[in-house]
Formats: C-alpha cells, structure tokens, sequence
C-alpha cells in the first residue's frame, strides 16, 4: 500500500541532512583528493621519481574506494535492520575522525615508513565512512518524497559531492594563495584537513534532530525488516544490483577525470599554476550544484535513463574533445565545466535510480552494494589508470579511450535497469 501524503516540513528537513551531511562529508573525502594531486606525493611519498610519488599518493586515494564496500556491507546491513538515522550519525563521525587526524599526522620527513602507513590506514576509515553514507542519505529524502518528485529530491545526496569539492578547494585555494609555498607545504595544508572537526559538529547537530524516514517507521510497524539484508540481496536482487552497479562505472570515472586528476594533468602537463588548476574544479563543481538537481528534476519529466543516457554518451564524446582542446587555462576551463555537465546528468538522476532497483526492505543495503562495488571498478582504479597511461603514451587519448569505454559500460547498465517511475508503491512496498 501507498503511504501518505509527505509531510513537507519533515521533507524540506531531511532534504537539508542530506544534503548538508553528504556535503560535509564529502568535503573531507574531497579535500584528501586534491592534497593527494597537489602535496601528498612530495610530503609522504619521497624519491626521485616525482612519476612514482604522484602514483603512491594516488594510491592512497583508491585506498578510500576500495574500503567503501566494508562500509557499504555493515552500514547497509544496519539502515535496513535499525534504521537509516543512526546509521548515518556514525558514519559522519567516522570520516569526521579520519579526517582531523589526517590533518595531525607527521610528514615522512617526521617519522619514516609509520607516516604513510597511518595514512593509508586514515584514508580506509574516510572510505568505510562513506561507503556506508550514501545509501541513507539518498534514502533520507527520497523517502520522503512524493514519487513523482523523487528525482529532484533524491538528487540532494548527489549535490554533496560538488559542495564539498567546492568548499575543500576553495580552502586549499585561500591557503596556496596566502601562504609560501614552503609554509603550505610545511603546515597549510593541515589547517583544511583541522576544519573538519567545526564542520561534522554542525553536521551531527542537524541529524540528531532528525525524524525517521515514514518509509522504515512502516517497515517497522509491518515487521518486514530483514534479517540477513546483505545475502538476500545477493540471492534474490542480482539483476538489479548488477544493473546498479554498471550504471555507476561511468560517472565516477568521468568524475575522477575532471574533479581530480585534471589538477595532476594541468599542473603536470600543461605547465599552468596550482591556483589556475584548482580554480577550473572550483567553477565546475559551483555549476554543479545547479545542475545535479535540474538533471534530477529532469528525470522526474522525461525518465531517468533517457536523461542519464545522454550524460554517458556526451561524457564519452566530451573527453576525446577535450583532450585535443585543452592546453591553456582559457579552453581548461570551459572543458572542466562541460565534463562535469555531463557528469551531472548522470549524477542528478543516479540516485533514485540506483534506489529504485531495490525493494524498500532491502534499499539501503542495495543501494550501498552498488555504490560502493561501483566505487573500486570506477573511481578508485581511474586516477591510477590516467597517470599511468599518460606517463607511458605521452597522449591523453588513451585516458579518453578509458572514459569511453567506461560510459558504455554505463549504458548497458541503464539498459539492465528497471525503469520503475511507473510504479511508485514499490518505493514502500516489497514488490512480492
């Protein structure tokens, strides 16, 4: 059955957590990314190969994709068995720890081989922190929601992740401009990774003050939640998981190319400043969060593979384009802005998408599943896979290639999908 009508104010109020939480959380993922493109290699990976130094930092940041499945298992598994507010008030603690003692750790000038290695280990709390954040948080509102408005209001979660790359940049951008290079490198950088501590407190005080979504509160009243949520998926959802999953490969590699590694190639490549490189993300990331959720009302009108589909095809276009345009400042940015347009036509829509695959008993440890597996083919293996090919070929055809390939893969999986707007009771009831 149906559930009542949404009541707007508990909406509007879970939209903001969502959105709110994501970003803030996304802000300590993020600004990890871009130390790892910018400082990282130097600072706790030396040697004389500066090729060796960029890959080891990058490295570190897969550690963070590969760890999200661990997260996305035990976090998924509790949101559908106690519910997704408390669920997601760890998760935010989690990171938010992570990510202040990242800001704390010596340098490997300080302390040899054990500066790394807490590092990495850093880096895997952040990822099993947002392994488990995103399947609540899209749940948060999309729950909610009314169905015909679930994409719009589902797309909260997915505006995270540009405001939080919006304001990490935007806080390395200040300390690069105002500091020496010797003191960024020496302290700077840290002062970014320190504010997370104000910024998960602010976090955790709009959670707490958060109703469960009515879509759990009659799970719970019903007696359906599962107890084993993680091998039903796996025995009786794999279609749907699968399809998931697949949808997810190219947004995160298109993402990677024009969130993080772009600050590598800019840099590295094209001979242009710190400062030029981080301000092409910081406007695209600004046109982003107009964007995200435009492209999620527009799945809400014209279907959200129709709308996705046209993202994964212009994202493979795009990126032979703007390898053989971008060599200066004037036509990088403009090239970061139109990628990251099509990523947030994937991206705005992805997140009820991804939802709708999954029977409201089993939603947010699906959801989970998909993101975080997604997460390690997708975003964790790109940045490494861009180094490398550009290093060896010298051409950014190769990396372009690799995007192509991964918005096909994208494509097969939207095909797989099921296309469930059609049906919005299964947004609370199981579909048997």
């Amino acid at each position: 059955m149906p559930t009542a009508e949404p009541d707007r104010r508990g909406l509007v109020k879970a939209f903001a957590a969502s959105l709110s939480g994501t970003s803030l959380e996304w802000y300590d993922f993020a600004v990890y990314s871009s130390a790892a493109a910018l400082v990282f290699g130097d600072l706790f990976f030396p040697g004389s190969d500066p090729l060796t130094g960029t890959l080891q930092a990058f490295a570190t940041y897969a550690v963070g994709y590969v760890a999200r499945p661990l997260g996305g298992i035990f976090f998924g598994r509790l949101g559908d068995v106690i519910g997704r507010k408390r669920v997601l008030i760890a998760t935010l603690l989690l990171i938010g720890v992570a990510t202040f003692g990242i800001g704390i750790l010596p340098t490997h000038a300080q302390a040899g081989a054990i500066a790394p290695t807490l590092l990495v280990a850093l880096r895997f709390a952040q990822g099993v922190g947002v392994g488990g954040e995103w399947g609540g948080a899209v749940l948060l509102s999309s729950e909610f929601s009314k169905p015909e408005q679930r994409g719009f209001w589902a797309s909260a979660a997915q505006v995270g992740p540009p405001l939080g790359t919006l304001l990490a940049n935007g806080v390395l951008a200040v300390l690069a401009g105002v500091l020496s290079e010797g003191a960024f490198l020496s302290w700077g950088w840290r002062v970014a990774f320190l504010l997370s501590a104000v910024l998960v407190a602010f976090g955790l005080l709009i959670r707490t003050r958060l109703e469960e979504t009515p879509v759990f509160r009659e799970l719970q009243a019903r007696g359906e939640r599962p107890a084993a949520p993680v091998s039903e998926v796996l025995r009786t959802e794999r279609r749907p998981l699968i399809a998931a999953i697949l949808a997810r490969v190219g947004p995160d590699v298109l993402y990677a190319m024009f969130a993080v590694f772009v600050l590598t190639y800019a840099t590295k490549d094209l001979g242009m400043s710190r400062g030029q490189a981080v301000a092409a993300v910081l406007v695209g990331s600004g046109c982003q969060v107009v964007l995200i959720p435009l492209s999620g009302w527009l799945s809400d009108r014209y279907g959200r593979r129709t709308v996705y589909a046209i993202g994964a095809v212009g994202g493979a276009v795009w990126s032979v384009v703007f390898f053989a345009t971008a060599t200066s400042l004037a036509t990088l940015l403009p090239g970061v802005v139109i990628g990251l347009l099509f990523h947030s036509l994937m991206y705005g829509p992805q997140a009820a998408f991804v939802s709708e695959q999954f029977t409201a008993r089993l939603r947010y440890t699906g959801s989970s599943l998909a993101y975080t597996f997604a997460g390690v083919i997708g975003g964790a293996l790109a940045p490494l896979a861009f180094t490398y090919f550009l290093a060896k070929t010298g051409s950014g055809y190769a990396i372009a290639t690799y995007i192509v390939v991964a918005c096909v893969i994208t494509l097969v999986g939207l095909r797989l999908g099921r296309a469930v707007q059609d049906e919005p009771q299964d947004l609370v009831v199981s579909r048997a």
